[in-house]
């Protein structure tokens, strides 16, 4: 699976470094090549020779001694991933802030190869507002995290903050950066979040996406070797991932626009929008002042981005929507798929727990239109993202 691939593993003064030989033995296993730095203070969590052992590379801790200078800057360049495993919360903070004060943070910053990091600390230290900030920089910078878990913690209590299994990171490693580009030479469209309808300069109707499920479809599309286009509502998350071209669209009409414009050259298209179906008739140009007790907006249809890009799909391209429903489910997305020319339809249900706008998890179900349906249990974004991106793959690209 990994043969290969080389690894650069960054182990950093946590508790939780006790997993790290585990997951160096997944890697090995694999195929891969594993050379490991570690943090002066790591060395206070795992044995140097367990870890050399298993790696079969001697380990690293210096950028000198007097006989030798680690070459911080070939390490960086001859990993295919760098990972670091566990991130404590003080080299977090290091990485966050620019800071190189060991050969492990020198390798960071010399690093062109991707960066991923397993976060590891309490439940406080996870939560307070430094590390958010601190985790957000990283993210800002490329580097990609993988998330927490909730579980007992170094300090008894119960709470986030965990890293994750070695099994986790195995999979997260090879699910994310070593995947086969069954889509290469394929062209994506997706789009996400809300529109914002304006009643007046100041005011909107809007929903409360987020635009979290049509990111994590167009990275895993990305990944699987596509070129994508992410046609984006108005959302909080900054839209800067290389290699996707993110378009802006804040309203209905625009986000019409933008679909229209892209779609005759699009292979995919995941429309994953929650586009608004109604805007107002007669937006103000001016402020509306609080007057009477009542106030009436007029209302009109906008354009059905999906029911008109199902009137232009031609043989080859496959159109996916999504169904947010709260009652007679499987119905309305069946409809939903059949008037709409879907070939797969993504219903999920706001009366499902931990599904719909503002979660990090989703519970779906997959519709096509030949018949087959797919049920997942609830996960995180990313994965049933991945669930809906194999689904595509399976059934009209293997």
């Amino acid at each position: 699976m990994l043969k290969g691939k080389k690894i650069l593993f960054g182990i950093t003064g946590s508790i939780a470094a006790y997993k790290t030989p585990y997951i160096i033995r997944l890697l090995i296993k694999a195929g891969a090549e594993v050379k490991v730095i570690m943090t002066p203070s790591a060395k206070g969590f795992v044995s140097k020779l367990t870890l050399s052992t298993l790696s079969r590379n001697p380990v690293l801790t210096d950028l000198f001694d007097e006989e030798s200078w680690a070459n911080h800057v070939m390490l960086g360049r001859w990993a295919d991933v760098l990972l670091i495993a566990p991130l404590s919360c003080n080299t977090l903070s290091k990485m966050a802030a620019g800071q190189c004060d060991n050969l492990l943070l020198a390798s960071y910053f010399s690093a062109t190869c991707p960066v991923v990091v397993a976060p590891s600390m309490d439940e406080d230290m996870w939560h307070h507002p430094a590390t958010r900030q601190n985790i957000s920089k990283l993210e800002h910078f490329g580097n990609v995290v993988i998330p927490v878990d909730k579980g007992e913690l170094a300090s008894g209590i119960y709470g986030e903050g965990r890293m994750a299994e070695p099994e986790q990171i195995f999979q997260f490693i090879t699910g994310t950066f070593f995947l086969p580009k069954q889509l290469s030479g394929r062209k994506a469209l997706v789009s996400a979040g809300p529109t914002y309808e304006h009643i007046d300069p100041v005011r909107f109707i809007g929903n409360h996406s987020t635009g979290k499920m049509g990111i994590a479809i167009a990275k895993e599309l990305h990944k699987r070797g596509a070129d994508v286009t992410l046609i984006a509502g108005p959302i909080q998350e900054a839209v800067t991932i290389a290699g996707i071209k993110a378009l802006d669209a804040g309203t209905a009409q625009e986000m019409y626009d933008a679909c229209m414009a892209e779609f005759e050259s699009s292979d995919i298209i995941v429309m994953a929008a929650a586009v608004a179906d109604y805007t107002p008739a007669y937006p103000s140009k001016e402020k509306i002042k609080k007057g009477s007790d009542t106030l009436m907006i007029e209302l009109k249809k906008t354009k059905d981005i999906l029911k008109d890009l199902g009137k232009r799909k031609k043989p080859g391209q496959v159109l996916v929507g999504f169904a947010l429903e709260t009652t007679d489910e499987r119905n309305n997305a069946l409809v939903k798929m059949k008037e709409k020319n879907l070939d797969l339809v993504v219903l999920n249900s706001l009366r499902d727990e931990g599904a719909g706008f503002g979660f990090d998890t989703n519970k779906i179900t997959i519709f096509t239109k030949n018949g087959p349906e797919f049920r997942f249990e609830q996960k995180s974004k990313p994965e049933v993202a991945k669930d809906i991106v194999d689904t595509i793959i399976h059934l009209y690209y293997e």
